[in-house]
């Protein structure tokens, strides 16, 4: 059965309406065989839990004829996968977790989960549980879902797994920052997903500050990461973008983005859009924000999602070789049933800002075809969100140099 998420996060808008389909991804999973406590597989990836830190639950992602399609989002975009087929490759994922602190070393289960960070298929795996599991998804807001979560007995790898040669010497390189690392490893074609599970699973960064990250962080961390690098380079760019909108939707996640000819400041709005939204008596809404100098505190708001979608808007600014800043309405609808992870938000971001833009010859006109469009597709006035913009606001309060000239 699917987990019902934490009271706290219910109001999000990415799991307002989960409870709504429990029972509908219930029947998806009672689709699967029963699953076995004893069994020969394959474990495409790892989960690290944050609860209890320093000392987490580590878990190998595992079970019987698997294969990369159960864990590679960015095929999941490419092949046009829809969210039953996801929900149902990913409750097969049987959680084997076992207790470890972050900071350990030299440890023969350490050894095994950083191989299957590491390895770039997955990798056949003998595993004993200490029960029969009962298949269920586990949701979060930020995180791919997976099944059901039961403790490891007994674990070892039955093969040499295939480590590709970069990722290799990385990891032997314990002189490396975890950052110079990601880097790297991102001008050499390893996607956000694959840099998660090297950073998850300890084996980037300078040998005595390696340890494991709890899964949700490094989601955010690699985001983050490739997201100031970018930042950096954005502000040395002298041009600035036009008056311009993308819009665009994929799974449920409608996007209106806005670009100013500014300096970079970003900001994101999400908000929970029913399909029927004639019933909205009250948009409930989540905002984050950041100015030049960045932010100082992690965004609670919006969460992992902030950064998912900042890295695209800083992906566009670079190939333009322009400077802006960036204004992001996301509206999640009902269509986008049960959360994926913020995969979904990236891949939706590049999605939109690969759309044509259309240009307007001044900020007045943008916000008024911003507002017709949202009028047109939900039937809310998007001046609601607008008037609470603190990009907006400093746009209109904020002295700029040239006025001096």
């Amino acid at each position: 059965m699917v987990k019902p998420p934490r009271k706290k996060n219910e109001e999000h808008p990415v799991l307002k309406n989960a409870h709504l389909f429990y029972e509908r991804i219930n029947e998806m999973t009672k689709k699967h065989k029963d699953p076995k406590a004893d069994f020969f597989g394959a474990a495409p990836n790892v989960f690290i839990g944050r609860y209890g830190y320093p000392n987490v639950n580590v878990g190998i992602l595992s079970n019987e004829n698997v294969t990369d399609e159960y864990d590679n989002p960015l095929l999941w975009y490419n092949k046009g996968f829809d969210i039953p087929k996801i929900v149902s490759m990913r409750s097969f994922l049987i959680n084997s977790n076992f207790k470890l602190n972050v900071k350990t070393f030299n440890d023969r289960l350490l050894d095994m989960t950083q191989e299957i960070g590491m390895a770039k298929n997955p990798v056949d795996v003998e595993i004993n549980l200490d029960k029969k599991p009962h298949y269920r998804l586990e949701v979060s807001q930020d995180i791919t879902p997976y099944g059901p979560t039961v403790k490891l007995k007994k674990a070892q790898i039955t093969e040499n797994p295939k480590i590709p040669h970069k990722v290799d010497k990385v990891f032997s390189d314990t002189d490396l920052k975890a950052v110079d690392a990601i880097d790297y490893l991102q001008k050499n074609d390893f996607d956000e997903h694959y840099l998660t599970k090297l950073l998850s699973a300890g084996t980037l960064g300078v040998k005595l500050q390696r340890k494991l990250v709890p899964t949700r962080w490094s989601i955010t961390a690699v985001d983050d990461t490739l997201g100031k690098r970018n930042i950096a380079k954005i502000k040395d760019f002298s041009n600035q973008m036009d008056y311009s909108v993308y819009s665009g939707e994929y799974m449920g996640n409608f996007y209106v983005i806005m670009f100013f000819p500014d300096t970079w400041t970003y900001e994101l709005f999400e908000s929970y859009m029913p399909n029927e939204a004639w019933k909205l008596k009250e948009l409930k809404t989540f905002t984050d924000f950041e100015n030049y100098d960045g932010r100082k505190e992690y965004a609670y708001n919006t969460v992992g999602g902030y950064y998912a979608a900042r890295l695209p808007v800083t992906e566009l600014l670079l190939r333009e070789k322009k400077q802006g800043s960036a204004l992001l309405l996301r509206f999640v609808t009902d269509d986008y049933w049960v959360p994926l992870g913020v995969w979904v938000v990236r891949q939706t971001v590049r999605r939109t800002l690969g759309n044509k833009p259309l240009t307007f010859s001044s900020k007045e006109l943008m916000l008024k075809y911003v507002w017709a469009l949202l009028k047109k597709k939900f039937g809310y006035d998007v001046n609601n969100l607008l008037n609470k913009s603190k990009l907006l606001k400093e746009m209109k309060t904020q002295a700029k140099l040239a006025n001096f000239f």
